[in-house]
């Protein structure tokens, strides 16, 4: 069965005439938003709109582009006419995905020294990821504070409170969970390297290693039926 959320659909509105973009999941999302669309998240749904004062012709150009970077991810798009293309833009990763892969290989490491390495690339202080997050927003409020409008001088505070107070406390706390393993040398006693040796006492020529199997994971429990009576403790 297909997945729902593989398909979008960006058309004009036919009450509104806003060109809007419906469907699909966060990966979708986010390549409607480097298009240029904005999300608008409701109760029950999140779509993505045109950005206000835009040129019939610039959203017609955004929409297009939109097409394409999505089918060319794989997505399937029903669409107004003039928004058909058949172009497939070449993809490029993304700078997030890099910052992705250290939660992979925080998740095939083996022991604290490996875990704290990565972790470094998190915390190192002059080039790590949240020393440049900190930077970028202290950027951003300095754009603010030129930009001219009533309300632009609260928001550049809001970003250095965020980048002061929120950002460096995250960033302090990791920092001493990447010292605590650092010092730590120990092994991952649930993710031991395999070397596919079979022990010599090993009776069976099928056997391929000795590795115990991994961990089977429980099944949630099942919520109690409509009315029944919790026991009280």
């Amino acid at each position: 069965m297909a997945r729902t959320d593989r398909f979008l659909d960006i058309r004009r509105d036919p009450h509104s005439d806003e060109l809007l973009a419906r469907g699909g999941d966060s990966e979708a999302h986010s390549i409607l938003q480097r298009a240029g669309f904005i999300a608008v998240v409701r109760l029950h749904e999140t779509y993505h709109r045109a950005p206000a004062d835009l040129t019939e012709g610039d959203e017609s150009h955004l929409a297009t582009d939109a097409v394409a970077r999505l089918r060319a991810a794989g997505y399937h798009v029903e669409c107004d006419e003039p928004f058909d293309t058949d172009a497939r833009p070449a993809r490029y990763p993304v700078l997030g995905a890099s910052v992705s892969h250290l939660a992979e290989r925080l998740r095939e490491a083996t022991d604290t020294a490996e875990a704290a390495d990565i972790l470094t690339e998190l915390t190192a202080p002059h080039d790590g990821v949240l020393a440049g997050f900190e930077e970028t927003l202290h950027a951003l409020a300095e754009f603010f504070d030129g930009l001219g409008n009533a309300s632009d001088p609260h928001t550049a505070r809001r970003l250095r409170y965020l980048a002061d107070e929120y950002v460096r406390v995250i960033h302090s706390d990791l920092a001493h969970t990447r010292e605590r393993l650092a010092d730590r040398h120990a092994p991952h006693p649930g993710r031991r390297n395999c070397d596919e040796q079979v022990p010599d006492h090993e009776p069976e020529r099928s056997a391929v290693c000795a590795c115990p199997p991994p961990p089977r994971a429980l099944p949630a429990p099942a919520p109690p039926p409509v009315g029944a009576t919790r026991l009280r403790r």
